[in-house]
């Protein structure tokens, strides 16, 4: 049995596959402050309540785009569940073509839901991934990840607005009554979710110009679901693209 670790800016998500099938799937919090020996417990925990044990693994695979992070996750891996991780960095085998400028600059996950969707859903194809930032990337015809867009995620955003407007207040990302908002709470939640809404559908506009009218469009991340339901830009919701492509990866060197 796989485990797959995505350790993102904001939540660490992990996943058990069975050959091609997934098992169970869990979303934690991003813990700068946690040290290997509460990350290998926590693994262990997780494990141990989905009715496995660390002997039940034959390989952990893992991308991040938290470098202080991934050193004490690999040595609670290492420690507590008994395997070195394939971690997704330069010379393991992707199945992605990478045009990039430089090819270092981009992060592991981005490469990883790139091989993903080039896997499940075809390309050319652009992935829209809401997570600590909002991000577009575009794979071309031939599925080679040619780069994307880069804009501060939602919850950024709204925490900005809280932090820089004395009277803003902090708010829920969810939907409003409307897209005119009759008082503060509303009026901020219109323009965060209708905003991003607006966002998504210009960029995937000119994604499309440029990669083709067959583009498909994945949505990942968090709040990917919630911005869905305001478009039908969004062909595909897949919340866990990033575990899926780990998986795949990790076929592809072993």
């Amino acid at each position: 049995m796989l485990l797959a670790i995505d350790i993102g800016n904001t939540n660490l998500t992990l996943g058990l596959y069975s050959g091609d099938q997934p098992g169970p799937r869990w979303r934690l919090s991003t813990d700068h402050e946690r040290m290997p020996d509460e990350y290998g417990l926590q693994f262990v925990g997780l494990l141990a309540h989905a009715g496995f044990s660390p002997q039940d693994l034959s390989g952990i695979c893992m991308a991040s785009v938290v470098p202080p992070i991934t050193t004490n996750v690999i040595q609670a891996c290492r420690q507590y569940l008994g395997h070195d991780p394939l971690v997704v960095d330069a010379g393991v085998k992707t199945g992605v073509r990478i045009r990039y400028e430089d090819p270092r600059a981009v992060g592991a996950d981005r490469i990883v839901d790139a091989a993903a969707v080039r896997h499940f859903y075809g390309v050319p194809a652009c992935v829209v991934d809401f997570g600590t930032a909002t991000t577009f990337d575009a794979i071309n015809a031939a599925g080679e990840y040619l780069g994307g867009a880069i804009a501060p995620g939602v919850h950024i955003a709204a925490e900005a607005l809280f932090l820089r407007a004395a009277k803003l207040p902090r708010v829920d990302i969810r939907k409003p009554p409307s897209a005119i908002g009759r008082n503060t709470v509303h009026a901020m939640q219109s323009g965060l979710l209708f905003g991003y809404v607006g966002l998504v559908e210009g960029m995937v506009a000119r994604f499309r110009k440029e990669l083709g009218e067959d583009m498909k469009v994945i949505g990942t991340g968090g709040l990917a679901a919630a911005i869905a339901q305001e478009t039908d830009v969004i062909q595909h919701i897949a919340p866990w693209l990033t575990l899926d492509g780990l998986r795949l990866i990790w076929e592809m060197n072993h």
